[in-house]
């Protein structure tokens, strides 16, 4: 899919990648770029920094009803919506003490919700894009955070149901599956001395949000259903499924290495 002259809806897109893919989006020359946002002022500097085109919309997508509505009023505006990126996401930080639910109704049913509502629209036209930011965590795991860990597999199981689903009646699907990125969600986790935010930085190159954003733009073209802004991680996951085993107790060697 070319991004020129489509309207895009981005979630959790007023900071971190959902804020850097809207304002590449927009420099692609999309017609419309809404930033739908938890954080209503956070979202509309967004918008207001990239000017001609770009709105922002406050939006809890963890609530069927308002991600509905938001579609809905897209919709009307523009007569369509061509991308819908269900990228807000949250992380804990923590083992089986963390926030499963709230991670489950952000990290899964934020998506699941989206699909829902704009669906119907996509396939009455016969085409239309999800990216789903699914995390390496979905591939891989994500260590010291069992919530974070559980709830991408299962956004990376339900974006790959989609794309079977889906995939002959015009629906593209993408997971974006970055590894550590230069966004609040790992700055405070290093602050907080969380583990796995430690083995993240340390398991590869940090990325800035824009590079993140310049590997979507790349995969949405080619629509490729893993958008890995980390190469390496594909060689993880095939790693992992050639040896599930060795691939495990490699995790706990990393775990023991630091947490001494």
């Amino acid at each position: 899919m070319e991004l020129s002259g489509r309207v895009v809806v981005i979630t959790g897109g007023a900071g971190g990648i959902g804020a850097a893919m809207a304002r590449r989006f927009a420099a692609e020359g999309a017609e419309a770029v809404i930033v739908a946002d938890l954080d209503a002022e956070a979202a509309g500097v967004v918008a207001d920094d990239i000017g001609t085109g770009a709105t922002a919309a406050a939006v809890d997508v963890t609530d069927a009803g308002q991600v509905a509505a938001l579609v809905a009023q897209t919709e009307q505006r523009y007569g369509r919506i061509d991308l819908f990126c269900a990228n807000a996401g949250v992380t804990s930080g923590v083992g089986l003490d963390g926030d499963f639910d709230r991670a489950w109704q952000v990290n899964v049913m934020g998506h699941l919700h989206a699909a829902r509502a704009v669906l119907p629209g996509m396939l009455a036209r016969g085409e239309g894009y999800l990216l789903q930011t699914c995390s390496a965590a979905g591939l891989l795991t994500s260590v010291g955070d069992a919530a974070y860990a559980t709830t991408k597999h299962a956004a990376v199981g339900l974006a790959e149901w989609l794309a079977v689903t889906y995939g002959d009646r015009g629906i593209r699907v993408s997971a974006l599956c970055p590894q550590g990125v230069d966004t609040p969600m790992l700055s405070e986790g290093l602050a907080a001395g969380h583990l796995g935010a430690r083995v993240t930085a340390a398991a590869g190159a940090v990325l800035a949000p824009e590079q993140v954003a310049q590997a979507v733009v790349e995969g949405i073209e080619a629509e490729r259903f893993l958008i890995l802004p980390h190469p390496q991680v594909a060689l993880f996951h095939q790693r992992k499924a050639e040896n599930p085993d060795g691939w495990l107790t490699a995790m706990r060697t990393m775990v023991r290495r630091f947490s001494s």
